[in-house]
């Protein structure tokens, strides 16, 4: 039967769940979301960590013997977090080698205390991904000024990677850019392009949050008419630049050595403002080659009314500059929405990283006593 959710695979675009926890893999909630609702990848960040590991029964098992050896408090989160990122990894295994490596993907980001560190993100990647020791895991990497470099020197050692937290289109060229430098330096090492696999976390709702605020604050009708349209406007052009780079003659020479583009990820695309459609980010956001990671309320409500009404980013591109100039005209400062929205977002994972480390010091501290 054809459902919202094959209508959307067919389209093209890989549906990813933006959410896991010991629960969800020990009940088998994404294990039927794989069979049923064609889900075939997993996104993690230290929220989602954070409000999973509170529940501390479903992790009792591994925390009391992590206590009794006196094992250090960021080893016990870094060893809790890869063993769900390894668990989720094997049962999506059936769909990494069905896609060719494409998807069956699950990541885990870098702590987000590296993210203005360059060697001590590498670090960090590497040992993430040398402990959790699966092909199909993604190293995520927030795209910082610090991360770049960062990025394609990871790629160059062969791991995949989920470059995230991107706003801004010219960070994004500047993403692609260091993940192509990364294949060539893999390339002279001699390692095989074939197995590196990358995608661009490029933010939606956020984006639509602020530019909303500063339209709601101008309150003239042409600017009330703008709200909800930037988010979507954003990864449309980000789209179209992918294409424009992956298409070059450097990443031709790369591609017909085994290299694969690095796919657009929309993320963040559970709608924020109840005024607007709660599958907003997943039906104007359909194209070929592009995933999309949804929280399981977004993914349901797509599920439940979502409608696919072919690719809507490839036609929208000259409608998403006129926005961004109407927007400009406004007085919208696209390049300070942009800076304010990737230091807020750092600010947020830092404050569920420190929730997080909270959270696992309370319970090792009760598993010892």
């Amino acid at each position: 039967m054809t459902t919202p959710l094959a209508e959307l695979s067919r389209a093209g675009v890989s549906i990813w769940l933006d959410d896991l926890s010991r629960s969800r893999i020990t009940s088998g909630s994404l294990a039927a979301l794989v069979a049923d609702k064609q889900v075939v990848g997993v996104t993690t960040n230290p929220t989602i960590f954070a409000a999973a590991l509170a529940d501390s029964e479903a992790y009792a098992a591994q925390l009391t013997p992590l206590a009794r050896d006196g094992v250090d408090l960021e080893t016990a989160v870094e060893m809790l977090t890869c063993d769900d990122v390894a668990k989720a990894a094997d049962i999506l295994e059936p769909v990494y080698r069905a896609s060719g490596g494409v998807d069956g993907r699950v990541s885990i980001e870098v702590p987000p205390d590296a993210a203005r560190d360059t060697e001590a993100t590498i670090a960090h990647a590497t040992r993430l991904w040398e402990a959790i020791n699966r092909p199909n895991v993604m190293i995520k990497i927030p795209a910082t000024l610090e991360g770049l470099p960062a990025i394609t020197a990871v790629v160059a050692r062969g791991i995949s990677v989920n470059v995230t937290l991107i706003f801004a289109l010219d960070r994004y060229r500047k993403v692609v850019e260091a993940y192509i430098s990364g294949l060539e330096r893999a390339r002279e090492a001699g390692i095989d392009l074939a197995g590196i696999h990358s995608v661009a976390s490029i933010f939606v709702s956020r984006v639509d949050t602020e530019v909303d605020r500063r339209l709601t604050a101008l309150g003239t009708d042409e600017a009330l008419r703008l709200r909800g349209q930037a988010g979507v406007a954003n990864c449309r052009l980000a789209h179209q630049i992918a294409g424009q780079l992956f298409s070059s003659e450097r990443f031709e020479v790369l591609e017909a050595a085994g290299a694969h583009p690095q796919r657009p990820l929309w993320a963040s695309t559970g709608t924020k403002n109840p005024d607007y459609p709660d599958t907003l980010y997943v039906s104007e956001l359909v194209a070929p080659g592009t995933v999309n990671t949804m929280p399981e309320a977004t993914l349901e409500a797509f599920a439940d009314h979502g409608e696919v009404r072919g690719d809507t980013i490839g036609s929208g591109y000259g409608q998403a500059n006129a926005l961004f100039d109407r927007l400009a005209a406004l007085g919208i400062d696209y390049a300070e929405v942009m800076e304010q929205l990737e230091a807020e977002g750092l600010q947020k994972f830092d404050a569920s990283w420190a929730e997080l480390l909270d959270t696992v010091r309370t319970q090792l501290e009760g598993a010892r006593a």
